[in-house]
């Protein structure tokens, strides 16, 4: 069960981002599983920037490698606060937010 007002973690991360020798979306996702964060949800960009002020596309002229990824996590602030580090320790070049979020419900089927 998630209280109503909760708080969203978005890191934005390149795809070819690794963090001992895996991804490291699929590595801040299995972390935030281990820790009991409520869910992780990755978005593959179709383009996009960061502090290198580099395109990154999925055009066929310019093909990226690297192409943006979004990781976003919803729950309790006091579990965010309690991943940030974590996630400080692993993201080298990236960014990280977090934001409030009003949750309108959290479920699963029976």
């Amino acid at each position: 069960m998630l209280p109503e007002q909760g708080h969203l973690l978005r890191i934005f991360i390149g795809e070819s981002d690794k963090h001992q020798g895996v991804p490291l979306y699929e590595w801040l996702v299995k972390e935030a599983k281990k820790l009991g964060l409520a869910g992780a949800t990755v978005t593959r960009g179709i383009e996009g920037y960061g502090a290198h002020s580099r395109i990154h596309t999925t055009k066929i002229l310019d093909l990226s490698t690297d192409l943006p990824i979004i990781v976003e996590i919803v729950d309790e602030l006091e579990k965010i606060e309690k991943f940030l580090p974590m996630v400080d320790a692993v993201v080298t070049e990236g960014l990280a937010t977090v934001e409030n979020v009003h949750i309108r419900f959290y479920r699963s089927r029976k």
